[in-house]
This record gives structure tokens, C-alpha cells and sequence, in this order.
């Protein structure tokens, strides 16, 4: 059975995303590396759901130690317009890294079941990491399912957020301001 290191970017996302790559055969494994989430409570509550989630659903969760918020900073600021590149590369890139290291046969994101995600974006930039890495990306677009993710996770009472997890996507959520 080919395995697969999912990029969990919260509970909410993975729950659907995990059943679907079951279902296509694959042994998942969760990899929690969000550098980008702000504030640090905000951080650690959508982690400790993603603990539950995954204990629930019987799946390894590899945890990236530290809170590397000042690495996605260094990153995104003066190209906030850009932000979402930098830090889809700095998560995705990781997770390729922690893959190649653990001999996983591929790797993916819970991002790809999210409406509010720029599909086109972590489809070039995880192809460009494979690239790099030679793990290979799994790309599904599993955007219709996003509200059968968040039913499976309702009746688990898990955390759940109202923005991305940047500070610039909080600061859009409750302005009703896009940065541009």
C-alpha cells in the first residue's frame, strides 16, 4: 500500500481529505507544520483539535516542533499581496522534506478542500516541490466535499476557526477588506 504524508492545515479540513485518500488505497499519515496561524492560542487550539481528530480516526500525527511565526514573517512581509505563495512553498515544502525523510511515497494538503484556497497556486507549487524533492504531489480537488468535512467533524465538538490562520486573513475576515 503506497503512503502518504497529509499536510493538516486543521481538523475541520483533514476529516474529509483523510477519507478520500483512504478510499483511493492509501496508508495516511498527518503532518502538522502551520508557521503561518497567528495568534500562538489560535496555533494551539486548532492543534489540539487535529489531536483529537487524528486519535479519533486512528492516524499517525507528526508534529513539527516550534512556532517558527517569525520564519513566515520574514517571508510574506512587504509582499502581503504575495503572502499566500510564500507561505503555501513554506508549508508544502516542509511537508516534502519530513516526507522524503520518513519514506513516504507522496505527499499532499488539507488545503485542497477548501473553497478559499488558490487551487491553481498549490497545484504549481507542490508539483514544483516533487520536482525538487522526487516525492511525488497528490492533487485532488475536493472543494464540493468541503461541507461533508465539516459535517463529519460537528458531532467530534472540535475547535473551529473563522479565518485562514494568517493574521492578514483575520484581519480581511473582520474588515471585509481584501489586500491587494
Amino acid at each position: 500500500m503506497k503512503s502518504v504524508l497529509l499536510h493538516a492545515c486543521c481538523a475541520h479540513c483533514a476529516a474529509y481529505t483523510i477519507n478520500h485518500w483512504r478510499e483511493q488505497g492509501y496508508n495516511i499519515s498527518a503532518f502538522w507544520y502551520n508557521p503561518n496561524i497567528h495568534p500562538y492560542t489560535e496555533h494551539e487550539q486548532r492543534l489540539e483539535a487535529m489531536k483529537a481528530l487524528t486519535n479519533q480516526s486512528k492516524m499517525p500525527l507528526i508534529v513539527s516542533e516550534g512556532y517558527e511565526i517569525i520564519d513566515y514573517f520574514r517571508q510574506v512581509v512587504g509582499h502581503e499581496d504575495q503572502r499566500c505563495r510564500h507561505c503555501f512553498r513554506m508549508r508544502l515544502s516542509r511537508t516534502a522534506r519530513v516526507a522524503l525523510e520518513r519514506h513516504f511515497d507522496a505527499f499532499t494538503t488539507t488545503l485542497l478542500i477548501s473553497p478559499h484556497q488558490k487551487h491553481d497556486l498549490i497545484r504549481e507549487i507542490g508539483a514544483a516541490i516533487a520536482g525538487e524533492t522526487g516525492v511525488e504531489f497528490l492533487y485532488a480537488d475536493l472543494r464540493k466535499r468541503y461541507s461533508d468535512s465539516r459535517h463529519l467533524t460537528k458531532p467530534l465538538d472540535l475547535y473551529r476557526q473563522q479565518y485562514c490562520g494568517c493574521v492578514y486573513s483575520e484581519w480581511e475576515r473582520y474588515t471585509n477588506t481584501k489586500i491587494e
